[in-house]
């Protein structure tokens, strides 16, 4: 249901790939995509991943047969189910690599979760977005953390409770997408942002994707500005910072980049 591929230069292109269901997702689905995370975040040779989706919708959220299962399920299982989908959105939330959400169509549910958790989103015009629990008399609760930090809390009051379905426009005015492009210029864009990220230090981008998370939750003081302080003395004198400082300053490329731009 899903597929996975990985290039020369270190792009991992995840494809969800269950466009009959429109790339709904059920338990099983889940548990692959938790795998296939975790197998990017642990490969040292990944240095970008693209979250793609074949066919006409990027992903309507929940399978309505896997729900229909759902609620039949004891509370026990209801948790341990919702525990599997959380940690699925969290293992995503924290690759330590750059993320790049690819969406075309609806998204709609948890797939504005998938979303949340991707550092760049690319939208085409038509996309449209969707956070429809309460339609059916559910809450947006496991993807709730990550749409809010998206969103923000003023966006997430109107959507969470309205239900309504919004555009990309709009969900780029939110937040929850980084750029809105025509359909036939995803691939374009999202091969513009690879190149940006592909320039720039594989360890210092998993040392900024962890300070972002670690600022946003620690209040300002003294603690906090110390910590900071303590990064970026360590990341200078690292094998890394060290490359690409001597780099900048002899002007020439520094060794992570692809060797098409060395030449």
């Amino acid at each position: 249901m899903i597929d996975l591929k990985i290039d020369k230069a270190g792009v991992a292109t995840v494809t969800l790939n269950r466009a009959d269901k429109h790339n709904a997702f059920d338990d099983v689905l889940i548990a692959e995509m938790t795998s296939i995370f975790r197998q990017i975040d642990a490969d040292e040779n990944v240095r970008v991943m693209v979250l793609a989706a074949n066919g006409k919708h990027f992903s309507a959220g929940g399978d309505l047969a896997w729900m229909q299962k759902m609620a039949s399920y004891s509370g026990a299982d209801n948790l341990k189910d919702a525990r599997a989908l959380a940690e699925m959105l969290s293992v995503l939330n924290s690759i330590n690599k750059p993320t790049i959400a690819r969406v075309q169509g609806a998204a709609f549910g948890g797939a504005v979760g998938l979303v949340s958790c991707c550092d760049i989103v690319l939208a085409a015009e038509s996309a449209s977005f969707c956070l429809s629990e309460v339609k059916i008399g559910l809450i947006p609760a496991t993807i709730s953390p990550y749409v809010i930090a998206a969103m923000g809390v003023r966006a997430a009051r109107r959507y969470f409770l309205t239900a309504e379905r919004f555009d990309a426009q709009a969900a780029l005015l939110n937040g929850l997408v980084s750029q809105v492009c025509a359909e036939d210029e995803l691939d374009e864009h999202v091969a513009q942002f690879i190149k940006y990220l592909m320039g720039n230090g594989p360890k210092a981008i998993a040392g900024a994707k962890k300070l972002i998370a670690d600022v946003e939750s620690t209040p300002l003081g003294a603690a906090l500005i110390e910590e900071t302080c303590k990064r970026i003395a360590e990341i200078r004198v690292s094998e890394e910072g060290q490359e690409g400082l001597n780099a900048f300053l002899n002007k020439r490329a520094p060794n992570w980049l692809p060797k098409k731009a060395n030449d």
